[in-house]
């Protein structure tokens, strides 16, 4: 249900942006880039909510894993904030391209170890959900937030 809960997070803004505008408005990039940040804003809470939880999600050969859970959501915020502002919106859709592919090996690991957190904890066949919807936010993220985002500049 999470996963649904994210994309949806994504998409409203831009639809009812699109919409109110009847599809004329100049700023798509804006309203996407508005949900793909409440998204990372999501995403952050998660770290210091559920930061155990999260922490297992890691190989035990990860040192200070809580910490790094904790530095990890800091970086979902910063990323979130600079979705929301126009002169880091640029620099704040490549960070959150970074970060959608360098922490899917930790879905990965969860997914296989059978850890996680609430239906991350389902084992294998939560790739099935997850790796679409890391696709989703990768592609969103990409398009239209980045691309717009440069061809407006």
């Amino acid at each position: 249900m999470d996963d649904l809960f994210i994309a949806l997070t994504c998409v409203v803004p831009l639809v009812v942006y699109l919409l109110w505008t009847k599809g004329q408005g100049p700023n798509k990039a804006r309203y996407a880039c508005i949900g793909l940040g409440l998204a990372f804003c999501y995403f952050a809470l998660g770290h210091f909510v559920v930061t155990d939880e999260l922490a297992q999600m890691l190989p035990q050969w990860v040192p200070q894993r809580r910490l790094l859970i904790h530095i990890t959501g800091c970086l979902e915020v910063l990323i979130a904030a600079g979705l929301f502002t126009e002169r880091w919106r640029g620099l704040a859709t490549i960070a959150a391209a970074f970060v959608l592919i360098a922490f899917f090996p930790a879905n990965i690991y969860a997914a296989v170890h059978h850890v996680g957190v609430g239906e991350h904890q389902q084992g294998p066949q939560y790739l099935w959900v997850r790796t679409p919807l890391q696709l989703f936010l990768l592609a969103w993220t990409l398009w239209p937030c980045r691309l717009k985002v440069r061809n407006a500049a």
